[in-house]
């Protein structure tokens, strides 16, 4: 794992295609019957981009505090957003867009020096030689079951067809990591149709590394990817190694109109706040309409998340996973040195913010937006056999920040917290 992707925290996702036209699921909405695959595929005459600018998201990603981007290059649908020679399918050759997408996002993105991330969908519900074989080479005995846009619906596979379609995404795959520059991130979706044998794994893993032998890739490559990448389902416990949570800012990765469901500013600094609590990262989606503008509500949200995270740079950046919640009931992270504790107060305070079980001495408590300085004290404890007393620090709703408020604890050694279940006091 590369150090600069555990130390960036935030992401920005940026799901757009031609599904923006008429505002529909991407991809799964033919998928799953609810329009007709030609229906949602008209989609391409009304795919202009009139309005994209490339400039104008990385300006965006970079005020959002994100460190950085992740561009759905190719969804399920097989609508590429750059000028493959391998496909008549994408923005540049079926659409009125007429653009190579992909090379003006990557240029803009990388001239701000923030890390390129590209989404690539592994499997392709356009392509004639993708349903060509079933999961691990197993026909199901009911093949009413089976879709049409993933396997055969006869019963009967073809390997050979099988085998043009993985060179089929060798090359589209090349051209994503080949041709604008160096990528550092590749965002893999679709793995589950297939075995990680039908994926030619681990020697396809191999082939994506002779690009960018520092090249991070996620999850979704049938156990092969290099972090996790829990979707929508905030973790509860952490998880194991590094991780990304990816979410919306309403309910849909794509542009719909019609879904007002958002997210508050206050809730997506929380749960960005819970994430980083966590040693994870957090990739925010954005989903752009159709001519490339960004919704005023995504833009808002993405700007006030800057605001914020710009405020408190240093309880963000540079910092490690915090407390357990069972010490404090908020999220919390702790500097590298791990001589100064960051906790994330969410709520208003009536009197005081109880933290249980920190055995290290303070030197100071600041209100890191303010440089308020906070009075606490320590009830309680049996120092003789190093159980420390609870601490209570002095704080009101008129020291809080708008949104949450960050606490700094100054330690006069490093971060050392008891977890211990008491003790009986047999002499004092």
């Amino acid at each position: 794992m590369q150090t600069w992707f555990e130390k960036a925290k935030l992401g920005i996702f940026i799901h757009y295609g031609i599904y923006a036209v008429d505002g529909v699921a991407e991809s799964w909405s033919f998928y799953n019957g609810k329009i007709p695959y030609d229906q949602y595929m008209k989609q391409m005459d009304g795919f202009t981009a009139s309005k994209f600018d490339a400039e104008t998201w990385a300006d965006l990603i970079e005020k959002s505090g994100a460190r950085y981007a992740v561009l759905t290059t190719k969804h399920h649908d097989g609508v590429a957003l750059w000028d493959t020679e391998y496909s008549d399918l994408n923005v540049v050759k079926k659409t009125p867009a007429g653009r190579d997408l992909v090379k003006e996002y990557a240029e803009a993105i990388t001239a701000r020096g923030l890390r390129l991330g590209m989404y690539y969908s592994l499997i392709d519900w356009s392509h004639p030689d993708y349903p060509s074989v079933y999961e691990g080479g197993r026909v199901p005995e009911d093949l009413s079951t089976v879709n049409r846009f993933s396997s055969p619906v006869d019963g009967i596979q073809d390997e050979a067809k099988w085998q043009q379609f993985l060179e089929f995404n060798n090359n589209q795959l090349s051209e994503v990591l080949g041709d604008y520059g160096q990528v550092d991130l590749l965002w893999f979706d679709g793995d589950w149709e297939r075995s990680a044998e039908q994926w030619n794994l681990p020697a396809f893993k191999q082939y994506l590394l002779t690009f960018n032998p520092n090249l991070i890739i996620n999850s979704r490559l049938q156990g092969h990817g290099d972090y996790k990448t829990p979707e929508q389902g905030i973790p509860i416990t952490r998880p194991e190694g590094p991780w990304e949570f990816c979410t919306t800012i309403n309910t849909s990765w794509g542009y719909v109109p019609d879904d007002n469901k958002y997210k508050s500013l206050n809730q997506i600094i929380r749960m960005f706040c819970d994430c980083i609590s966590l040693g994870g990262n957090m990739l925010l989606n954005i989903g752009p309409r159709e001519d490339g503008t960004v919704d005023e509500r995504q833009e808002a949200i993405l700007l006030g998340l800057g605001d914020w995270i710009r405020t408190h740079e240093e309880a963000v950046f540079g910092t490690e996973e915090g407390i357990m919640t069972r010490y404090y009931p908020g999220g919390s992270t702790v500097s590298e040195d791990r001589k100064t504790l960051y906790l994330f107060v969410y709520d208003d305070p009536k009197e005081n913010v109880c933290l249980k079980g920190l055995s290290s001495p303070i030197k100071k408590i600041t209100v890191l937006h303010s440089g308020k300085e906070l009075q606490h004290d320590i009830h309680g404890g049996v120092p003789w056999f190093n159980i420390p007393g609870t601490t209570w620090i002095y704080m009101t709703s008129e020291d809080t920040h708008e949104q949450v408020t960050v606490l700094k604890l100054e330690l006069e050694e490093e971060l050392e917290m008891y977890g211990g279940s008491g003790a009986v006091v047999t002499h004092n």
